[in-house]
């Protein structure tokens, strides 16, 4: 009999969705062990290596545990990349269990996986994604790092159908991300480009995980 595979997960959790267009909702994070940028931005680089392992069937058993304490409708599979892993029999087992599942995931990567909302945040310096993630994407977020400028919200903007929201996000919160991203949601407003949003992290803000 074939051995379930092994996934590695640095942490799953209960909290709420700090970032994008379902800002608030109560969700159970699975985060991913790996990643293939490796950031200098990034704000979950613990995340990089390491981890625990599970089945599937075990990190069903823990998420389950947790949903008997906070009834979250939401699972959010979150990294590092959390891609890189095949996720097709953990994906298909929390639908089964009533799940809906968020995946965010830098956009290098696809698999097809019966995922409710994907949330991509392509990065620099050519702020690459697969093409598949045109359709199904519910949202693009870019990350407000220093040298972050107009030309690639105009060129996702135009890439992607304009249903689709790009989101302007704060790098951690900080005083300079956030008067950037005034700048450019201004410049972005004024060049008529559609659709485009600024945020923030609202799990910092209230000094969650």
């Amino acid at each position: 009999m074939p051995q379930p595979p092994i996934l590695r997960a640095t942490e799953i959790f209960f909290s709420v969705q700090g970032e994008g267009l379902r800002q608030g909702e109560p969700t159970i994070f699975i985060r991913l062990t790996g990643c293939n940028l490796k950031c200098s931005f990034c704000d979950t680089k613990y995340a990089w290596k390491g981890g625990k392992p599970y089945t599937s069937p075990q990190i069903l058993e823990e998420v389950t545990t947790i949903r008997r304490i906070f009834q979250a409708e939401w699972v959010c599979l979150t990294g590092g990349e959390p891609l890189l892993q095949d996720l097709a029999e953990l994906a298909a087992g929390l639908k089964k269990e009533g799940f809906q599942i968020q995946v965010e995931t830098n956009g290098l990567l696809y698999q097809d996986l019966p995922v409710d909302w994907y949330s991509i945040s392509p990065k620099p310096e050519n702020y690459d994604y697969r093409p598949e993630y045109r359709e199904i994407a519910k949202e693009v977020k870019i990350i407000v790092i220093r040298e972050l400028n107009i030309e690639p919200i105009r060129r996702l903007r135009k890439e992607f159908p304009p249903e689709i929201p790009i989101v302007l996000q704060p790098q951690s919160n900080k005083k300079w991300s956030l008067s950037l991203g005034r700048k450019l949601i201004s410049q972005s407003a004024k060049e008529g480009l559609r659709n485009i949003r600024l945020s923030c992290q609202l799990h910092k803000i209230y000094g969650l995980r």
